[in-house]
C-alpha cells in the first residue's frame, strides 16, 4: 500500500510541497491514492495529460451532526417536485459538469477513468464511485449532481453541477443537503470536500482541519 512506502511519510511532513503528479492511469493506483487522502485532479503538459494527486496543506470536512440548513432549502425540501438518486445518472452528471465547467479538470481521460471504477465497484474493496443526482419530476430533467467516491465511513466529492435557471436557485445546495441526509443515514462518518476556501462550505458547515488533523481522522475512517 501507497501509506506503507517510505517515501508518504516524507511526502506527509512536507510543508512547502502539496502537487505531484503521475502518469499511470490504473485503476489500482488511483485507489491507492485516494486511500492515502490525495485528491486527485489534472495537468496538461507538452507530452500530454497527467494526473495530479494532491496532498492538501488543509481540508474542509463535514460532520453530519453540523449540517446547516437554510431557511430556503428547508422550503424546498418540503416540496414534491424532486427526486434524489444515487448511481442512477452517472455518465450523465459527468456529462453536466464538462458541459457547466468548459475549462475544469475533469478531462476525458479522467472520466473514462471515474467510469471504469464505476463499472468496477462491486470488485473494489472499500471504495465505491457514486453520482448523486437530483432530477425535476414533471421534466426528468437532472438539474443538479456531482461525482465522487466512498472509502469506508468517508466520502469524497470530486466534482458537481447544478442548473443556473433562475427556477432552480438553491437546488444545487439542496442536492448537498440530500447527499448528506443519505451518507449519514448509511453510517458514513464525515464527507470530505477538499479545499476549504469556498464559502458554501462553511455555510454547509464544514470545519477546516490541517494536514496532520485531516489524516489522523481519515486513516481511522478509511479503513473501517
Amino acid at each position: 500500500m501507497l501509506k506503507d512506502n517510505k517515501y508518504f511519510k516524507q511526502i506527509c511532513s512536507d510543508i512547502k510541497n502539496d502537487y505531484y503528479w503521475s502518469d499511470d492511469w490504473s485503476e489500482e493506483f488511483y485507489i491507492e491514492l485516494a486511500k492515502a487522502g490525495f485528491i486527485n485532479t489534472t495537468y496538461d503538459t507538452k507530452k500530454g495529460l497527467v494526473l495530479l494527486p494532491e496532498l492538501q496543506f488543509h481540508y474542509a470536512l463535514l460532520d453530519f451532526k453540523n449540517l446547516h440548513i437554510t431557511k430556503k432549502v428547508k422550503k424546498l425540501l418540503d416540496k414534491n417536485n424532486y427526486e434524489f438518486c444515487i448511481n442512477k445518472k452517472f455518465d450523465q452528471v459527468l456529462k453536466k459538469i464538462s458541459i457547466q465547467h468548459k475549462d475544469n479538470w475533469l478531462k476525458q481521460e479522467y472520466a473514462e477513468l471515474l467510469k471504469k471504477l464505476y463499472i468496477h465497484n462491486n470488485k473494489k474493496r472499500n471504495f465505491k464511485i457514486i453520482s448523486a443526482e437530483l432530477i425535476c419530476k414533471e421534466s426528468n430533467e437532472l438539474i443538479a449532481g456531482e461525482v465522487g467516491y466512498i472509502i469506508g465511513k468517508t466520502y469524497t466529492s470530486l466534482s458537481g453541477f447544478s442548473s443556473r435557471e433562475k427556477k432552480y436557485d438553491n437546488y444545487g445546495t439542496l442536492q448537498l443537503v440530500l447527499l448528506a441526509k443519505h451518507l449519514k443515514k448509511n453510517n458514513l462518518e464525515f464527507w470530505n470536500f477538499g479545499h476549504p476556501y469556498m464559502q458554501y462550505k462553511q455555510k454547509l458547515g464544514c470545519k477546516t482541519y490541517n494536514r496532520n488533523e485531516f489524516l489522523k481522522r481519515w486513516d481511522e475512517a478509511v479503513e473501517c
